[in-house]
């Protein structure tokens, strides 16, 4: 089942035991998919594109838990991280940091890198873990193994 689908029948499982943070959650996403469907020509949300979709609701959610938390709604903040783990669920496992160091050090060792090679290594780098790699702890980890 594409993810998409897997999403509408989550949603009506979720109404139906009453869950309103996940039916609002997935509410929320669905219109996100269907807003990227309409915005052009012969536009369809594959699997990459809901993910990609998802990790920017993501960081979206992440960004406001902690303006709510810097400006005391604790109960915003709440409710914000709540739907990080309800989309979160959706995603695909994430590399650990020491996997990300073996596939940064073999393209370092193939590319014969330098410091000043910084920028083709991280698009080699994301391009082997899109999706299943934090760019941030990428980009630290190159920048790290580099030195």
């Amino acid at each position: 089942m594409a993810l998409k689908e897997q999403i509408t029948a989550d949603m009506i499982a979720a109404m139906k035991a009453r869950d309103e943070l996940k039916t609002s959650t997935l509410r929320m996403m669905k219109a996100e998919i269907m807003k990227y469907e309409v915005s052009g020509k012969d536009k369809v949300a594959t699997d990459e594109v809901v993910l990609d979709i998802f990790k920017r609701a993501i960081k979206q959610r992440k960004d406001s838990a902690e303006a709510f938390t810097t400006g005391g709604k604790a109960d915003m903040a709440q409710q914000e991280l709540g739907e990080i783990k309800i989309i979160e669920a959706y995603m695909p496992a994430q590399m650990s940091e020491e996997e990300i160091r073996k596939i940064v050090a073999d393209t370092i060792k193939q590319m014969n890198a330098t410091v000043a090679d910084f920028g083709k290594v991280m698009g080699m780098v994301v391009g082997k873990t899109k999706g299943k790699a934090d760019g941030s702890l990428v980009s630290k980890v190159v920048k790290e193994m580099l030195k």
